[in-house]
């Protein structure tokens, strides 16, 4: 595996291998890799001729300072299980390497809907972050494929319409959400949850799942208080929504009414537990 930090010879490198005719991979991350990047990683590998992977924490998707500062930085181990996937290239950039000119920017990227609901209204200016560092990114790598994790449902849609404002000739891959064995969604914040927290955890699951088993007998709003009760009671200090919507468009269903029989639904889900914030989906139909 080769590492560069710099853009310059990374972009000198790729242009070579594109000249050789080979494709390119790309799986950008935060870091603190999982199973979950790393099953990205091999579909990479699966689809594309050459697999680059990232690891940049970016500042500017961060609300809350402190949840950035806290992130969790794992280079050493992130750098051995890549070199275990045999990943071809690590961009590992600065600050100042990804934004030169400083963090702040001029530009709006349009999302639409997507930017008013769910993790929009909880986490204003969440998702210009994701987009300036993915335009970034993008600008970077210039790669065929772009491969991202279906946890991050919204994250995922709010990408696939970056990339159709750009009009990046890049393919866009979904990767299923990987659990533990438990059923708890991998995520680089569960390393800060207790191991008391992580059994409470599964409680966010388990209500989704509870929603796919009542989708076809019970109202929308129904489910979702039963869900939002079943998970406070085990333990979770705060519910930031646990909603079904449409899962080509997240428009958020009536809650006075039943499932139509046909629409495909998501349950998307964020809530507090020991402080840290995660986040879940089940595609119910």
């Amino acid at each position: 595996m080769i590492i560069f930090r710099e853009i310059a010879p990374l972009q000198q490198y790729l242009a070579r291998l594109k000249k050789e005719g080979h494709t390119l991979g790309f799986v950008p991350t935060m870091g603190a890799l999982h199973e979950g990047h790393l099953s990205l990683v091999r579909e990479s590998k699966s689809v594309a001729g050459v697999t680059i992977c990232s690891i940049f924490v970016n500042p500017t998707q961060f609300n809350d300072p402190a949840d950035f500062d806290k992130y969790p930085i794992t280079t050493a181990n992130d750098i051995h299980l890549l070199v275990q996937e045999q990943t071809d290239i690590l961009f590992l950039p600065a600050v100042a390497e990804i934004y030169p000119g400083g963090m702040s920017t001029t530009r709006h990227y349009d999302l639409g809907y997507l930017e008013t609901i769910l993790e929009g209204s909880h986490r204003p200016g969440h998702f210009q972050g994701v987009c300036q560092v993915v335009h970034r990114l993008l600008d970077i790598v210039r790669p065929h494929k772009l491969l991202l994790g279906q946890k991050d449902y919204q994250q995922c849609m709010v990408i696939k319409k970056l990339v159709e404002l750009l009009r990046m000739p890049v393919e866009v891959i979904i990767g299923k959400t990987k659990r533990a064995p438990s059923g708890l969604a991998l995520s680089s914040r569960n390393l800060r949850l207790s191991d008391d927290d992580k059994q409470k955890a599964l409680a966010l699951y388990k209500a989704l799942d509870h929603m796919r088993a009542g989708i076809h007998a019970r109202p929308i709003g129904e489910l979702q208080e039963t869900a939002k009760a079943s998970v406070l009671a085990a333990g979770f200090d705060k519910v930031d929504y646990i909603t079904i919507a449409r899962a080509d468009t997240l428009e958020l269903l009536d809650p006075s009414a039943k499932w139509d029989g046909h629409t495909p639904v998501v349950a998307v889900a964020a809530a507090f537990i020991g402080g840290i914030r995660l986040i879940d989906n089940v595609l119910l139909t």
